[in-house]
């Protein structure tokens, strides 16, 4: 079992991974990243690992016109991600015993309850360390 500093804060002494959705016209989304581990690190977490899931258009072959529109939409609403992205991510925390996930995407209630249960850890969003709640 880990020991935290700082019981009040479980995000203090805590192993994380950052999680973000991001569409593929956001081109920084790296910075968007950096502010979220520097957010995470300020709050005594230490951040090991990071995971993208790009939202992409690709309408060559006109199937499903109008995924432009949909480039900013999560893939599920369940998890925002990809079952096979959901899978990766839980793999990895098992494996490295992480202690929390911070997404950059607002999470529902919801999302966070079915990702908490599929990561086997904590689940944040940016706005809870913006705001410097935890959840």
């Amino acid at each position: 079992m880990k020991q935290y500093r700082n019981l009040g804060d479980p995000l203090d002494g805590a192993d994380v991974v950052l999680v973000g959705l991001f569409s593929a016209n956001e081109k920084q989304y790296e910075v968007r990243l950096d502010e979220l581990a520097a957010l995470a690190e300020a709050r005594g977490s230490r951040v090991v690992g990071r995971y993208v899931q790009r939202r992409g258009a690709s309408d060559r072959w006109k199937e499903r016109p109008g995924g432009a529109a949909r480039m900013s939409e999560p893939f599920s609403r369940r998890t925002l991600l990809t079952r096979g992205k959901v899978r990766e991510i839980a793999e990895a925390c098992r494996e490295a015993d992480i202690d929390a996930a911070i997404f950059v995407n607002t999470l529902t209630h919801v999302q966070r309850t079915v990702l908490a249960n599929l990561l086997g850890c904590l689940v944040f969003s940016a706005d809870d360390l913006a705001d410097g709640g935890t959840g």
